[in-house]
């Protein structure tokens, strides 16, 4: 063969061989992801705001990938055990983490944890994010926001406020909001949201500083009363709620947000692949729905972004923390 051939051959082989190196693993003879169901922890029990988020994204899922997304609840420890679970499952892909902004306020509030947020999980993408509201019991408090703040500094610590658990965004939001009116409120933590929440509908705690997510369906209700939701503008899902910098606390401004993460390790295409089918799935016009009825928008921050987004908010609250001198009940 004349030495032009050869030279010819070789490039061919280099090209197809450089080709193969780009296509994905499943097409070598692996199968695509998702071959089977994908279970995501969410570590919080059913009824709370991770879940109200994490149940449409999984029902989407399913209808376009035609592979189930199977909420597993792990609730404890402020959101902690589940997150170490998740942390320490197989890099396969096929279990993911939807944590919020609980998770970046952890390595704050517990002495010792079980993973490393930023060595162990990896964030894929930013799926909701939503206004703080206060929500009180009517029968326990009555009146608008006014008559409420003027009840507490009557009576310092005689009305208390439940929390997905010590270190929640929850608890802190209402030790800032202490901090900020010069106030004392008693502080009940509980295993999550979903139950601190039914305890409020029944009457057994005064309060909570919620995720809008999570109390939108009870304050439509009518079994809860939102007094304010933090931030400077009002939420176009409650337009009648209104806003922390309206009742003058400017800097009252907290937001729970809801991402998934998936262990570290899990190979770069499944990543990918993963970010892609959990944008589309909340994406659909069905998701979209249940983002607005809950005053949530679909942040699609992913990679990158919403790492460095990560590493902001665990400096945030680690100021929030020191300031308040908040503990562990």
């Amino acid at each position: 063969m004349p030495s032009f051939m050869k030279r010819r051959v070789v490039l061919r082989l280099a090209a197809a061989g450089a080709a193969a190196g780009a296509i994905p693993a499943w097409s070598q003879g692996t199968a695509p992801w998702p071959s089977k169901p994908v279970t995501v922890v969410v570590p919080f029990p059913a009824g709370g705001g991770t879940d109200a988020f994490a149940r449409p994204m999984a029902a989407q899922f399913a209808r376009l990938t035609n592979r189930q997304l199977i909420i597993d609840n792990r609730g404890g420890a402020g959101g902690t055990v589940g997150a170490a679970i998740a942390a320490k499952a197989p890099a396969d892909g096929y279990t993911l983490f939807m944590g919020a902004v609980h998770h970046t306020i952890a390595p704050s509030m517990y002495p010792k944890l079980d993973y490393d947020l930023e060595r162990d999980l990896v964030p894929l993408i930013l799926v909701a994010s939503v206004p703080q509201v206060l929500v009180v019991n009517p029968k326990s408090v009555s009146g608008d926001f006014k008559e409420f703040l003027a009840q507490v500094k009557r009576s310092p610590g005689k009305l208390n406020y439940g929390s997905a658990g010590s270190g929640t965004s929850h608890h802190l939001a209402g030790e800032l909001f202490k901090q900020q009116t010069k106030t004392f409120i008693t502080h009940i933590p509980y295993r999550g949201a979903g139950p601190a929440l039914q305890d409020l509908i029944a009457g057994n705690v005064d309060m909570m500083f919620d995720g809008l997510g999570s109390s939108a369906a009870h304050i439509k209700g009518g079994r809860i009363k939102a007094l304010m939701v933090s931030g400077n503008k009002r939420s176009p899902a409650f337009p009648d709620v209104p806003s922390a910098a309206e009742l003058g606390l400017p800097d009252y401004n907290v937001t729970t947000w809801y991402g998934v993460w998936t262990p570290r390790g899990t190979p770069a295409d499944i990543q990918a692949r993963a970010i892609e089918e959990v944008r589309r799935a909340c994406s659909t016009d069905e998701a979209k729905a249940v983002w607005a009825a809950q005053g949530a928008e679909f942040s699609n921050t992913t990679g990158p972004a919403f790492e460095r987004f990560i590493k902001a908010e665990i400096g945030k609250w680690a100021q929030v923390v020191k300031a308040s001198g908040a503990k562990l009940d």
